[in-house]
């Protein structure tokens, strides 16, 4: 059994920034899912939207945000300080001391931390090769779940999952299964969706038909040699075999390694669950002036896989949001309700920081105003879109004129954050601000989510884009549909 104790406790010391903290915040000081889930209606009134001070302040919030480089320096700090953070790592417990740490520093009313026990996945080493006449090294990263071991078999490739799954029991025994989809570039990332089925569903396909291991392309679009990790998992009752995603363009490779003949590779990866471990959901809070105990909720999460130094994946999304909060807290006035911002634990290995918050809070429902998650990385925000008992409303319409300044339009179709879905699903109200992600998957997962690859212009329309959505929602005269879900009749 592995727990977070079982570290040394880190250091709990204010965060560096590359300007004095103190004066970052001064010189801004203002003058700022697969399938859509809906909201009930009825909670949603037309006419619940805030007072016309707020309206004039949302115009000032805005404008100080886009001269607001704190983000910034909170994303370096985090990227740097810290590094990657997988969950269950010494870097996850560092990464909660840190998140900790900068809250503080920051001057927010309340910090606190809620546990996330989960089961840990360690990766050690990963490699792979073809081996025989045509040898050479292959660029692969191990999948997240992935057992471990070394198989040697000879490569059968198949364009798409449905073609692997129709694979007929047996006819791939002591082989190794290639999966080589090649994901579609699309600036909602709706291209994400059929590329990591292969990811998730892909290994048990492979063992169904008999296969000794798993190789797919990576779910990527890019044509660097960095192959693109992420999680998989293996159905009930299935011996799982190794699994790994090989970069674009070593896919490529052993495609055009199988126009001459049979290709035979050897794959070893060093991985596998080792216990659990309790991390934290770190949690802070903007106090309201009005309604305190209302609560507009706004965050990311904190961990991140171990290629790259989760700059965009999903640092971003943490540094956005504390920005945002932050600049409300430096406004002349208080929002009506409490602005929270939520460090979530482990998203990446299954959501556990997001469905705890939702059990945590499940008795709160109809106190938590709408939640919404920066998690699509750093790329310019471009549309709005919530759940359906706030969407239409007075409230919603006065947030998407906010926000029009910003080259941001009203939208239909979305859904919740990953964080978020567990308490959509309960009955909490959600809002999306929706990235552009054109680019994401060119380093989502990879080795190159690096801060070198963030755009300090659009992470500061990101911060302007938070603040007024939570600024406004927060002085909202009523709700956006918030309300506890009446359990379906059996």
């Amino acid at each position: 059994m592995l727990v977070a104790s079982s570290f040394p406790e880190p250091e709990m010391r204010p965060v560096r920034f590359s300007l004095p903290l103190a004066a970052a915040i001064v010189l801004f000081t203002p003058l700022a899912l697969d399938a859509q889930t809906t909201m009930p209606a009825s909670s949603a009134t037309t006419d619940n939207g805030a007072p016309a001070t707020a309206l004039r302040q949302a115009d000032a919030l805005r404008e100080a945000a886009l001269r607001d480089d704190t983000a910034w320096q909170i994303l370096e700090s985090l990227t740097t300080e810290v590094g990657p953070r997988v969950a269950g790592s010494e870097a996850d417990a560092r990464a909660v001391a840190w998140m900790i740490a900068t809250f503080k520093t920051l001057g927010f009313d309340k910090v606190w931390t809620e546990p996330v026990t989960f089961p840990k996945w360690v990766r050690r080493g990963e490699s792979a090769a073809v081996i025989g006449a045509s040898a050479q090294r292959l660029h692969v990263t191990t999948l997240g779940g992935s057992a471990g071991g070394t198989v040697t078999g000879e490569i059968v490739r198949f364009a798409s999952l449905a073609e692997l799954e129709a694979a007929p029991a047996g006819s791939l025994a002591d082989k190794i299964a290639f999966l080589d989809y090649r994901m579609e570039r699309m600036k909602d990332g709706s291209g994400y969706g059929p590329g990591s089925r292969g990811r998730s569903r892909g290994p048990s396909a492979a063992i169904r038909a008999g296969a000794i291991g798993y190789l797919m392309r990576s779910v990527g679009t890019d044509d660097h040699r960095n192959p693109h990790t992420g999680m998989t998992r293996y159905d009930e009752g299935l011996t799982p075999v190794p699994a790994a995603a090989l970069s674009n363009p070593d896919a490529d490779q052993l495609t055009r390694l199988l126009k001459h003949g049979p290709v035979m590779v050897r794959l070893a990866l060093d991985c596998g669950w080792d216990g659990e471990y309790t991390s934290q959901n770190v949690i802070a809070e903007i106090r309201g002036s009005g309604k305190p105990d209302e609560v507009v909720a706004i965050g990311g999460h904190l961990d991140s896989w171990d290629l790259g130094t989760g700059a965009i994946d999903d640092g971003a999304g943490i540094a956005i949001t504390t920005a945002a909060a932050l600049l409300i807290k430096r406004q002349p006035t208080r929002p009506q309700r409490t602005i929270r911002v939520i460090a979530y634990a482990n998203e990446e290995q299954g959501l556990h920081g997001g469905r705890a918050y939702a059990l945590a809070h499940k008795g709160d429902i109809a106190r938590q105003q709408i939640m919404a998650e920066s998690d699509f990385g750093a790329g310019r925000i471009y549309a709005i879109t919530f759940s359906e008992g706030g969407r239409g409303s007075e409230a919603a319409r006065q947030i998407e004129t906010a926000l029009a300044p910003l080259g941001i339009a009203p939208a239909t179709d979305g859904g919740p954050g990953p964080d978020v879905i567990a308490s959509a699903q309960n009955g909490v109200a959600w809002a999306e601000l929706q990235q552009d992600g054109t680019d994401y998957f060119d380093l989502h997962h990879s080795p190159d989510d690096t801060l070198d690859k963030v755009d300090p212009e659009a992470l500061r329309q990101n911060v302007a884009a938070y603040a007024v959505f939570a600024w406004l929602a927060a002085n909202a005269k009523g709700g956006f549909g918030s309300a506890p879900k009446t359990p379906a009749t059996p």
